[in-house]
Formats: C-alpha cells, sequence, structure tokens
C-alpha cells in the first residue's frame, strides 16, 4: 500500500511517501520546501497559495517517480491556526500566523467573559494566546468585517483537504486544540461562542481521524496526472499524528515527548481530565487517534535555538548545522545559566539571544557570551522543563504506577545531547525514534482508514519493526537534582519579577 502525507511544520513542510508491505513501513521524501512566514500591513500570515503549490508539486513527483496507483493522501499541521471561506468557497483573507501580535492581551480581556475555570472546564485544553479562540475574539474586538463575509472556519489542515478535495469538514485531532471544542460533550462548546460573541454557524462538522473525506478533485487530479485518489482527514494535527507513531507497547506506563519547534509533553488517556489542578499545572486534552485523549503540556521547544540560529546565520552569512552547535555545546560549562523555556520573553522576541541575556540578568544569573554557552544553556534548561511537567504529570495520578519510561519521537529526537541531558533530568530511560514519526503516523491514520491496519496496537507493532531506536540511560543524577531545584527557584523568580 502507497499513501502520501504532507507533513506541514512550522518551518517547512514535506510530501513523504509511506509505503506499508509485509508488517513494515517505510518512508521516502519525495519534496521539501519552506514555509515562510510573511509580514504584511496588517500582520503575520502563512503563504498558503505557496504551500498548496508545493504540495500539488509532491503529487507530481510521486507521479512520475510511482505511477499512477496511490491508495490515499493526507495532510498533517500545526493547530490553532485557520483560512476563512465565504459563501463562495473563496479564501476571504490570508491565514494568519499564531506568533502575530494581534492576539496579544486578548486572553485577559476574554477571562473578564469568561473566568478562566468556566473556559477550562469547557474545554480542557491549556491556556495560550495562540489558541484559536483568542484569535477569534481579537477580531471580535477589533470589529473585523471578514465575520460578515465568512461562512466556514477550517484550520490548516483541514484547508488543504478542501483545497484538494472540496469536502469541508473539521477533523477531530485539529478540532480540540482550538480551545473551543467540549470532549466531554463532543462538540463545539456553544457557551464559550456566545460569550464571546463568536459566530457558531462558521464552524464546521466534525469527523474522527481515519476518515474518508472523497476523491482529488478532477483539476487537481488532471494537474498531476493521477485518477481519483482518496483525500483521507487522517490525524490531522501534527502533534496526534506523532503520538499514534510512538513505539510503545501495550501495557507500558509511558509518556511522551514529541520534540520540534515546540515539545509537546503527556501521556495517552482513554477519558479527558478536566480539574483545577489539571489547569494550574498547564495540562491540556487533546484529541487522538483511536478515541484516546493526548494529555499534555505545551513547551517552548527548539524554537528558542531556532531563532539563535537564525541570528548567528544573518550576523555570519554562514550556514551553522545543527549536529555543528551541539558538538560545541558539549565542551561548554554545565548549568552556567537556566532559563525556562516557558517563560512569555521567548514566544516572539526580536531577538532571541538577548531575550535569554536579560531572562538571565533578571534572575540574577551570569549571561552566556559564546555560541556553545547559549546552545547548552537552551538545551540543559529544555530537559529540566521536561522534568517538572513530567513530575506534574506523576503528581495528578497518585493511584496509578508513576511514567517509567519517555518516548521521544520527531526532529528533536536526532539530537543526541539533548536526549541524554532530558534522560539524565527526569532520571528515566528515553527511547528516542523514529524521527520522522508525524508522517508515519499520517500514514498509520491512512492504513485505519483503507481498512489495512486493524488497530493502533497493529500499527505501533510495525514501527518498532520498521525503525531504529536509541535509548538512553540516566546520568550524573545529583547534579541534575541540584539543577532541578535551581530551577524551580529560577522560575518562581521570573514569575514575580513579570
Amino acid at each position: 500500500m502507497n499513501y502520501l502525507a504532507f507533513d506541514l511544520g512550522a518551518e517547512s513542510g514535506r510530501a513523504i511517501l509511506g509505503i506499508l508491505t509485509k508488517g513494515r513501513l517505510k518512508l521516502e521524501v519525495l519534496h521539501r520546501f519552506t514555509n515562510q512566514a510573511v509580514l504584511l500591513p496588517d500582520g503575520l500570515h502563512w503563504d498558503i497559495l505557496y504551500q498548496f503549490s508545493e504540495m500539488k508539486s509532491g503529487l507530481s513527483l510521486y507521479r512520475q517517480k510511482f505511477g499512477r496507483e496511490l491508495d490515499g493522501v493526507s495532510c498533517d499541521s500545526w493547530g490553532c491556526d485557520f483560512g476563512l471561506l465565504d459563501s463562495a468557497d473563496s479564501l476571504v483573507s490570508n491565514p494568519f500566523h499564531y506568533r502575530d501580535h494581534r492576539t496579544d492581551g486578548v486572553m485577559e480581556k476574554a477571562f473578564r467573559k469568561v473566568p478562566p475555570y468556566g473556559i477550562y472546564q469547557e474545554t480542557g485544553i491549556q491556556f495560550m494566546q495562540v489558541n484559536t479562540v483568542y484569535q477569534l475574539y481579537s477580531m471580535v474586538l477589533s470589529g473585523s468585517q471578514l465575520f460578515s463575509v465568512s461562512k466556514t472556519l477550517l484550520l490548516m489542515a483541514d484547508l488543504f483537504h478542501f483545497f484538494l478535495s472540496g469536502e469541508k469538514a473539521q477533523e477531530f485531532t485539529l478540532a480540540t486544540t482550538t480551545q473551543l471544542y467540549n470532549p466531554v460533550s463532543g462538540g463545539w462548546a456553544k457557551p464559550l461562542f456566545e460569550n464571546l460573541n463568536i459566530p457558531l454557524g462558521i464552524m464546521p462538522g466534525i469527523v474522527p481521524p481515519a476518515t474518508v473525506l472523497g476523491n482529488l478533485r478532477k483539476k487537481v487530479a488532471d494537474e498531476a496526472g493521477l485518477p481519483a485518489i482518496p483525500v483521507i482527514a487522517g490525524a490531522n494535527h501534527d502533534t496526534a499524528a506523532a503520538v499514534a507513531a510512538c513505539p510503545a507497547r501495550k501495557g507500558e506506563r509511558f509518556a511522551y515527548l514529541s520534540s520540534g519547534t515546540w515539545s509537546l509533553l503527556g501521556v495517552e488517556l482513554p477519558e479527558p481530565l478536566i480539574s483545577k489542578p489539571a489547569m494550574e499545572a498547564g495540562f491540556t486534552n487533546e484529541g487522538g487517534v483511536a478515541k484516546t485523549i493526548r494529555f499534555l503540556h505545551n513547551i517552548t521547544g527548539l524554537w528558542i535555538l531556532q531563532q539563535c540560529r537564525q541570528k548567528w546565520l544573518k550576523e555570519s552569512g554562514e550556514k551553522v548545522e545543527y549536529g555543528t552547535l551541539v558538538e560545541l555545546a558539549e565542551s561548554a560549562p554545565s548549568f552556567l545559566a537556566i532559563i525556562n523555556p516557558d517563560d512569555p520573553s521567548f514566544l516572539a522576541p526580536d531577538d532571541m539571544e538577548q531575550a535569554i541575556v536579560r531572562f538571565c540578568q533578571k534572575t540574577r544569573q551570569k549571561a552566556p557570551k559564546a555560541k556553545a554557552e547559549f546552545v547548552r544553556i537552551i538545551l540543559e534548561s529544555l530537559a529540566l522543563r521536561y522534568n517538572q511537567v513530567l513530575q506534574n504529570i506523576n503528581r495528578l495520578f497518585p493511584d496509578k504506577e508513576k511514567v517509567d519510561v519517555l518516548y521521544i519521537m520527531g526532529g528533536g529526537s536526532q539530537n543526541r545531547l539533548l536526549n541524554q541531558f532530558t534522560a539524565d533530568a527526569v532520571g528515566l530511560p528515553v527511547v528516542a525514534g523514529p524521527v520522522e514519526a508525524t508522517a508515519a503516523g499520517n500514514v498509520l491514520a491512512q492504513a485505519l482508514a483503507t481498512g489495512k491496519l486493524a488497530s493502533l496496537a497493529e500499527g505501533r507493532e510495525i514501527i518498532r519493526n520498521s525503525f531504529s531506536l536509541t535509548t538512553y540511560v540516566p546520568k550524573d543524577r545529583d547534579a541534575w537534582l541540584e539543577a532541578s531545584d535551581r530551577m524551580e527557584k529560577i522560575c518562581k523568580i521570573s514569575a514575580k519579577e513579570g
């Protein structure tokens, strides 16, 4: 079986072929393209027409290399951002980027209408200003005229599925990221729409993961030289796809970490956990494949390192590879300083390097100077933040066995130094891989939709049989326990200083 997965991330997109045969999965990257934000007079946007053009190029490249036989195509993307369609199904505006500043301060204004716990009880979702609900409420507050012409809202992967197939539907795993979905009732959280004056009528029907939506539009198929290929709403949220490909064994008490621009750390639950302690600890209840809930915490991940690297590239004109930066970090001193990756100052600063320096100054720590020091501080701090979140998970489930293994998937799983730091910080074995977990999960969901897989457990067995996995064991526990205590104090100082 051949499935084509379009995996869209904040920095880049890929068309990846998944070949499923004899209980194994092989992935092949057919096409890569950048995914750059574009600053327009009204704010920061995605270049959605370019993205779709590149996706069509991926379809054509498949046809040229493998012929006309293709069993399915599906797209996964980040959550929260959306496009709006009018009554003629025309796109009425370029989708905004979640890092656009139009949502600054909007969350606090929404709390005046609905208290935080009221929102959490309705949705079970972590409070982040990038969430769809605050993007839409920013439009309400600004008196946006787009609502008057908009008939349908589609989150990013669902929007691309509409472009591909002509079918408008909101897939479950993406819908849950909006902070407008009620995971208990299983539908849109109507009280939030009413209290925030957001029009409920623009929200489409919700379909479960692994749903065949329809076939490629004839014009899209003809352009690529393909027949009527099924378009599948698989696991449309990239983290849901990555978690589906977690190589955990049945019965394991495991946690997962999808590591990339964002770090998503959590556990898999059969039903949501919506409580005040869960809210106060910053946990979110997002949809997963096979009627699961991804109980997790969104952590600012390798975004911090990516932004520093971009600055260094601009300054020197020389591309510095991540592997080189990791090698430099190994020689830097341990725990020179510790930052809280989730501090608001790291969300979208003009200069990430200076944001780190200012944080160190604010928390009365020695600021880094050399690139190696910046990189080591970022990686150590991420590992310490992972430990904080994992400890919170264990505290929230006192009647269950504690997590005994952490699986790291995604691009960040290639960072061997971060993987070792994470094992050291959490005091557990860390299993790294697969790197292309999101694409692998996308393909597994397509196989479930077309009846070629019977269960998620069967898919995870295929992942274990198909990809090389590396295990890291904890070292230097005393030093990391001391650093963990220091992290707690630094977070308190930062929160107090504002």
